[in-house]
């Protein structure tokens, strides 16, 4: 048994998830150096961290590496990526506090969701509606991390911009989640 879960855990999309994760650090460590070289920094290493997300899990269904540790840690590593970094912006001035504090109650409320549903043996599989928010989310963060004017583009125009639409897709996600949720698991 130990064998067998230890070969199913260093898969190579696990892997990639986990080097998704060492990249957390990097980003905050950029972010506190002030100018234009530590927010690009952090921007690059945001995005790169952040497009490994779609690799992994090409991998893992291209050659039938998905695991349990790998359905676990794919969103719980999303979640902190993206969480982590958008708190580390907010005593930077980059982001409202308050569209934070929705966003990370809205991930807190469906891990809880998702965990009760686990302990009666259902599972509630991410929708398309929670794959656009993640991507919605992801393109707003490593913008505000830019933040400066690079090409003649303001990126921290652009970036709340684009986290406004993730704010929707945030709310509008988690309103779905939770509908799924009461359809599966309150008897009528």
């Amino acid at each position: 048994m130990k064998q067998k879960l230890k070969k199913t855990a260093l898969t190579l999309p696990n892997l990639i998830t986990l080097s998704r994760l060492a990249c957390v650090p990097v980003v905050l460590l950029c972010l506190c150096f002030p100018g234009k070289p530590g927010s690009f920094l952090a921007a690059l290493f945001f995005s790169i961290a952040a497009l490994t997300d779609i690799l992994d899990g090409f991998l893992a269904r291209r050659y039938g590496d998905v695991t349990v540790l790998g359905k676990f840690l794919d969103p719980l590593v999303d979640k902190i990526l993206i969480s982590v970094t958008m708190i580390m912006l907010i005593p930077l001035g980059r982001i409202p506090a308050w569209i934070v504090i929705i966003i990370i109650a809205r991930e807190m409320a469906l891990t809880g969701l998702r965990g009760i549903a686990a302990s009666d043996g259902v599972v509630i599989q991410a929708s398309r509606l929670g794959k656009y928010k993640t991507v919605l989310q992801s393109a707003a963060v490593a913008a505000l991390c830019l933040h400066y004017t690079y090409a003649g583009i303001n990126f921290h125009l652009a970036g709340m911009i684009v986290l406004w639409g993730a704010l929707i897709m945030t709310v509008w996600s988690g309103w779905d989640y939770f509908q799924k949720f009461y359809q599966v698991l309150v008897p009528r």
